[in-house]
């Protein structure tokens, strides 16, 4: 130390330059939240991404096509996506029988529209699902009563028969008067 030099102004330049340091690093600490904001809304971009993906895969798709889609299109363009089954049973055309259903569950669906809800009973277990009939409710016969279907987007390209069912387990009763004695044995769990 110089003779000419002020013990306590060297403190103060030691002093200063912790000062500095310190001012630094808390800019450093200001600027890092800002990073993290800017990450946490990078993050919640992300989520909306992920939630728009995932409703976009839960939303109905028949082979790649939406229910409006499917609903715009003309029949011969329907006909091209359904499987070879259904493809060959409507390049045929539809049967008089089919003709009248299509034509009864058109006039439901307007009554639909009105506000009424009607149910169409139907024997036509071989008939195809449309896109047009979604939302409706159909009586299909199944050989000793109609069971009423609502028909979901799920069910286009399938036959209304496959939803009602013709047998069912059966289930037998405790034996009857005049059973033999083989008959009435019932075992026991």
């Amino acid at each position: 130390m110089a003779p000419n030099e002020d013990p306590n102004k060297e403190e103060q330049e030691k002093f200063d330059e912790e000062e500095s340091i310190e001012e630094k690093t808390e800019d450093k600490k200001i600027e890092e939240p800002s990073r993290e904001l800017s990450e946490e809304s990078s993050e919640d971009s992300d989520d909306e991404l992920d939630t728009e993906k995932e409703l976009d895969r839960l939303r109905f798709k028949y082979r790649g096509y939406t229910l409006e889609e499917l609903k715009k299109m003309n029949a011969d363009e329907f006909i091209r996506i359904l499987p070879a089954r259904a493809r060959r049973s409507l390049k045929r055309g539809l049967p008089p029988r089919q003709k009248k259903l299509l034509g009864r569950l058109r006039r439901a669906y307007r009554a639909k529209k009105r506000g009424k809800d009607l149910i169409t009973r139907t024997h036509v277990r071989d008939m195809i699902i449309f896109p047009e009939m979604v939302g409706l409710s159909i009586g299909v016969y199944n050989g000793k009563e109609y069971i009423t279907i609502d028909i979901k987007p799920e069910m286009i390209g399938h036959y209304l028969g496959e939803f009602s069912l013709t047998r069912r387990n059966v289930q037998h009763g405790s034996p009857g008067i005049g059973a033999t004695r083989s008959s009435k044995y019932v075992p026991l769990k």
